[in-house]
């Protein structure tokens, strides 16, 4: 069965292909894992393959708490231990890219690699009021709508209008406590550079990033890279979920750089 019990809450999640070294996704906030649909069916044709809606997301089951980076890695690691399963290339979009770094750094043993997809790490610190607004607005009003009008902003002109459609009837469904908890705990914490800049240091694995938008982002994380295998993309005219995007490209880039690191 795709569910596993670990601690309070019960995860739904995929177990396809098989190979090393095995690849885990992990979607970003409002999302589920069939974010990752476009790389799935590639990478398992050579590699084990796990993708897990986070607790609060998707198929998971909705506790009353829990919804910060920490705990969602927490989960994870638990899930990959019950599957017997690591270390693994860790990737993670949004949000995910906040996690899986977080499983890197929390629970070392877990990770071989990690791929940030547009992450939601390193902002800048001058957008704290502005978000803080937009977490006071979920709490005090429809959360759906509010979060909606936020991530509303974050395609281009180029991205594709079905993506918006269906990430945004999606938001819709995922309840009002998932989303002012998640996006409260990012942005009160490793969502800014001034909590995550020393933090991010602290991963000691491979590392490779992409951004659409880095606004100086990328600079701030290539310094504090600590194996020189790591490299960062940049994909300026793209929207947040660039891998859904460009996946032929997404998925070409990251099966080069997984290469380089059995080479």
């Amino acid at each position: 069965m795709p569910f596993a019990a670990v601690g309070d809450v019960r995860l739904f999640y995929t177990d396809e292909g098989s190979g090393d070294p095995p690849i885990l996704f992990v979607h970003g906030f409002s999302c589920d894992s069939h974010d990752w649909s476009w790389q799935i069916p590639h990478f398992a044709a050579k590699h084990r393959v796990i993708a897990v809606d986070l607790r609060g997301h998707g198929r998971s089951s909705v506790p009353d708490g829990g919804f910060d980076p920490l705990t969602f890695a927490a989960d994870i690691a638990g899930l990959l231990d019950q599957l017997g399963c690591g270390p693994v290339i860790a990737i993670g979009h949004s949000l995910g890219g906040v996690i899986v770094s977080a499983l890197a750094i929390e629970h070392p043993d877990t990770v071989q690699a990690i791929v940030s997809v547009d992450p939601g790490y390193l902002i800048d610190d001058a957008a704290r009021d502005s978000l803080r607004d937009v977490i006071e607005a979920m709490r005090a009003g429809d959360a759906a709508a509010v979060a909606q009008a936020t991530l509303g902003q974050s395609y281009a002109a180029a991205s594709p209008a079905h993506l918006k459609t269906w990430h945004m009837r999606r938001i819709a469904g995922v309840p009002q406590h998932v989303l002012v908890q998640t996006f409260d705990s990012l942005f009160s914490g490793l969502g800014f550079r001034g909590e995550s800049e020393r933090y991010l240091q602290q991963r000691k694995c491979p590392v490779l990033t992409f951004y659409a938008s880095p606004m100086g982002r990328d600079d701030i994380e290539r310094a504090g890279f600590q194996d020189p295998r790591s490299k960062i993309v940049t994909w300026e005219g793209t929207g947040h979920w660039l891998h859904q995007e460009r996946p032929a490209e997404f998925n070409a880039v990251v099966d080069g750089w997984l290469a380089g690191l059995e080479s």
